[in-house]
């Protein structure tokens, strides 16, 4: 997980771990939980990633579903804003 206000985020990139198991966060890299022992804003930041609580950390290209409304195939090498909008697809530069 990358912090966003530093002025160098890639230099402050912090690994939260999560208990296989039970599904639990078990501890963060940052110097905040290192030093601290305490609950910081990453482990908050993977807790609501989504809706229902979990986080797929490392989604398979298996896991990639075209949405139900894509029309990208009519739109040559342009893609459909469904696929853009679910991060299925980039908008060309």
């Amino acid at each position: 997980m990358s912090n966003e206000g530093h002025e160098h985020p890639e230099e402050h990139q912090y690994t939260v771990s999560i208990d296989d198991v039970t599904g639990e966060l078990m501890a963060c890299t940052c110097p905040h939980h290192v030093h601290r022992n305490a609950f910081c804003k990453h482990m908050a930041a993977v807790e609501t990633a989504t809706d229902d609580g979990t986080l797929d950390a490392f989604p398979s290209e298996d896991d990639e579903i075209e949405p139900e409304d894509c029309d990208c195939d009519g739109l040559g090498d342009f893609p459909c804003w469904p696929c853009v909008r679910t991060g299925r697809t980039e908008l060309p530069n």
